[in-house]
């Protein structure tokens, strides 16, 4: 089946963990970002937290009112932080709980049945998805027993979903989320972790992938190779994430320019989220750091040298439009490699046709790179992406 292409924004980029703090994002910028477009309706990731799940189990058709009298279509939710993205630092906390944690199959099927009800108006062809982590951090999942738990949990939540499906005709989707450090980071580890836990084809109607374009840059994996490998494992895209990296390539810079990308590279080296780096040294080996702020400190006393290294690709979510600035580059080619193939590839996943623009850094951008307001951004974000497709 072709699904229709669904295009959105990520509202997680927004602060606030409780359903009247939701509501007034979306009225204050989903609402703008919407009257900017080229639309009278707008495609929205939602974002909702825990708190504002168990408020919204029991009835959702408020919500569902709220959002159709503000033409905001909710295709797809991120359901992979469960708690408050915004606390001044979040950095591995995003990863809990786990997918060996009961709380997190509880709220990811609270999510599925408020994703069911506000979709009842939608067509039956249309699919829902729900965005969530590779199961967790590996500090985390120590062990098999915990690996194994993670698959017995979300062959229960497809069992959910398939309940779902026959109840109301509406197929959700979960796609798990891979990110470069945790227990699921390359498209081998995905392929792997569904032929030993999820090889029915029961359980891979609803289970899928997401992929998020900027994790699979800085692993340093050629989208197209991603989404063919993928499409030849019988393995669906429940979603793509459209999001860019940060990319700095020291081995064409001379030594005073690589000093010159240092120092703007550590205005990136914030506190709140994690920036998983991927670095291609210069004997073409990879290795993965796991915080940037971390990586430049072992480049200033000299563990690090930069004579040695080939490129670095860091984990922070710049503006899909930009190309590069000042002596940094972005992993813009690859957000265009990743739509090229899904139009046109000799070998494409089965796809949902959900996109969903991920740019949730913009309130820790530094200055210079926020241009004219969140909403703003956000549409000109939106409307290159349209463009692009």
């Amino acid at each position: 089946m072709i699904h229709p292409t669904q295009v959105g924004y990520c509202t997680n980029v927004h602060a606030g963990v409780d359903l009247d703090a939701i509501r007034t994002n979306l009225d204050r910028y989903a609402v703008a970002v919407r009257d900017a477009g080229d639309s009278e309706d707008l495609g929205v990731g939602l974002w909702i937290p825990a708190e504002a799940a168990r408020t919204l189990a029991g009835d959702s058709s408020g919500f569902a009112r709220f959002l159709r009298e503000r033409r905001l279509k909710p295709f797809t939710i991120n359901g992979f932080p469960y708690d408050n993205f915004h606390k001044e630092v979040v950095k591995h906390q995003v990863y809990i709980p786990t997918w060996a944690d009961p709380a997190r199959s509880q709220y990811t099927c609270q999510l599925a049945d408020i994703l069911a009800d506000l979709l009842e108006d939608e067509p039956e062809e249309v699919v829902g998805s729900i965005s969530t982590l590779p199961l967790g951090w590996p500090t985390e999942l120590s062990n098999s027993k915990a690996l194994d738990a993670c698959g017995e949990a979300l062959r229960a939540v497809s069992e959910h979903l398939a309940q779902i499906e026959s109840r109301c005709g509406r197929r959700i989707v979960l796609a798990i989320e891979p990110e470069p450090g945790c227990a699921l980071d390359t498209t081998e580890d995905v392929i792997q972790w569904f032929d030993k836990q999820l090889p029915d084809s029961v359980h891979r109607r609803y289970l899928t992938v997401c992929h998020d374009i900027c994790h699979s840059a800085v692993m340093m994996e050629g989208q197209s190779e991603v989404l063919s490998r993928l499409a030849t494992a019988g393995i669906t895209v429940g979603k793509v994430q459209v999001s860019s990296a940060i990319k700095v390539r020291w081995s064409l810079m001379s030594s005073e320019r690589r000093a010159e990308a240092v120092r703007q590279l550590a205005a990136f080296g914030e506190d709140r989220y994690l920036h998983q780096t991927g670095r291609r040294l210069g004997t073409g080996q990879f290795a993965l750091s796991e915080d940037l702020p971390g990586l430049l400190a072992q480049v200033e006393s000299g563990a690090v040298d930069l004579d040695d290294e080939q490129t670095w690709v860091v984990h922070f979510h710049v503006p899909i439009f930009l190309e590069r600035f000042g002596h940094l580059e972005t992993s813009r080619d690859d957000v265009e490699e990743c739509l090229r193939f899904l139009k046109e590839g000799n070998l494409r996943p089965s796809f949902t046709g959900h996109f969903e623009v991920e740019t949730y850094a913009w309130t820790v951008l530094p200055e210079a790179m926020q241009q004219r307001g969140l909403a703003a951004d956000i549409a000109n974000e939106i409307a290159w992406l349209k463009k692009l497709l």
